[in-house]
């Protein structure tokens, strides 16, 4: 089947990787009962990650004729003789409008129902969320027959849970064959030591044994003597001394005097060194000190990059050549989006996508919680009313999860800043939180 790439403007793309199948069409019937069967429609559909329900419809709005996909068969039928040109025109507008990303156009988005019933975009590859226009007929048939979710948050938190226990049980069956392994190979070595033991003795025993045939004869008395010998050698037990002084006899007698002195310089200053020196704790509290220009070196760099009108996915890519720790980062990109804003900061939340952008990576979810409460910790008592509010916003818009929101909550209050307003005032979206949480686990 030929293949094309997605969307017109990158016809001309040689190595564009997302492709679709070409429109096939067929016309069927004749008179009043006429219509035309898109042929292919469930593979188009499939490669555009749509429902193929959304595109029957929407070719059915578009030309004012009545349209029907019928799930069973895989039909795709629009009443009416249509050209296939005709077709690939209007499929190209569905394109524009339901599955490329505003953003950056490429096509791999998730249709997203938000709780207010708006129709969005969402971009898995730089986090944009577009807003459908909904004055278009579409909106109203996907909000009535919404796509198939995947899987939700609380879904995913089972699942790692279930991994976490999977990977301890297979934690701990390869400590019990660590052990098994262990005193096998303990009982091996014994009784290796012993076979080796046994056949030491045997060719001492054959050794002794020839000598005695080679060598000449010895007396009663020789022999008296040689066992007393033996006796007084089985009493002497033979040992190391491990002390600190003997050890240093051991050098001097073995180096000369130079050397050995070089030794015990070297031993010495080692222990010097694991005390810190007055200028090494200088250097870490010049360091410390030097905090706050680092965040502002970074503030004003990211404000630079944001004076361009930098997209998300380049600030994103920006934000990874920056010199500085995760925390440090996201703090300065949070200072830089929202300094100076006082009353109404959930609204600005919203309208900044840079955050989703920022939040793609395992772990950077907690990293924005920190930089949240970093940011209101320092603001004054009118700005941290709103806490609650950003957190709602921010959660609503998939930019934060469940889960994370409530494990930094905790630790926050069993922290030393446990005082905070910040805890104060998140305190009644938590408590919402987790009612929603109970009711469904209920439900």
């Amino acid at each position: 089947m030929a293949l094309q790439n997605i969307g017109a403007s990158n016809s001309d793309d040689a190595f564009y990787r997302y492709k679709m199948p070409k429109m096939i069409t067929k016309i069927e019937g004749r008179g009043n009962g006429i219509k035309t069967n898109v042929v292919n429609m469930v593979e188009i559909a499939k490669a555009l990650a749509r429902p193929a329900s959304y595109t029957t419809k929407y070719f059915g709005n578009e030309l004012g004729a009545q349209s029907k996909f019928d799930e069973k068969t895989g039909t795709s039928l629009v009443n009416g003789a249509h050209d296939t040109a005709k077709l690939a025109g209007l499929l190209e507008n569905f394109i524009k409008k339901y599955v490329q990303c505003y953003g950056c156009g490429n096509p791999e988005t998730d249709i997203v129902i938000t709780k207010t019933q708006m129709v969005q975009l969402k971009c898995a590859a730089c986090g944009f969320v577009s807003d459908v226009d909904m004055r278009d007929k579409l909106t109203t048939f996907i909000i009535k027959n919404p796509p198939e979710q995947k899987k939700s948050s609380k879904d995913k938190k089972a699942m790692r849970r279930a991994e976490k226990e999977r990977l301890k049980e297979g934690e701990a069956a390869d400590e019990e064959m660590k052990k098994l392994k262990k005193e096998t190979g303990k009982k091996k070595g014994s009784a290796a030591s012993k076979d080796v033991a046994a056949k030491g003795a045997s060719t001492k025993k054959k050794a002794h044994a020839s000598d005695e045939d080679h060598s000449p004869p010895r007396s009663q008395a020789d022999d008296n003597e040689q066992a007393a010998s033996d006796d007084d050698d089985d009493d002497v037990q033979w040992q190391t001394d491990t002390s600190l002084e003997a050890a240093k006899q051991r050098i001097q007698e073995q180096l000369s005097a130079v050397t050995a002195d070089m030794v015990m310089l070297s031993t010495s200053e080692e222990k010097k060194s694991v005390k810190k020196s007055p200028e090494r704790e200088r250097k870490v509290h010049e360091n410390g000190t030097n905090g706050t220009n680092t965040h502002e070196r970074l503030v004003n760099e990211i404000k630079e990059c944001l004076k361009k009108g930098s997209s998300a996915n380049q600030l994103k890519s920006f934000l990874s050549r920056l010199t500085g720790t995760p925390q440090e980062i996201m703090n300065a990109l949070f200072a830089a989006l929202f300094d100076g804003v006082k009353k109404g900061f959930a609204k600005e939340v919203l309208k900044k996508n840079y955050l989703a952008a920022a939040t793609q990576e395992e772990g950077s979810q907690m990293i924005l919680l920190h930089s949240i409460e970093s940011f209101f910790g320092k603001a004054n008592p009118e700005v941290v009313k709103e806490v609650a509010l950003v957190l709602k916003a921010l959660y609503d818009n998939d930019v934060l999860e469940e889960e994370f929101i409530l494990e930094w909550y905790q630790q926050g209050l069993s922290g030393g800043n446990k005082n905070s307003l910040v805890w104060k005032n998140s305190k009644p979206f938590i408590e919402w939180l987790q009612s929603a949480e109970s009711e469904s686990e209920e439900e």
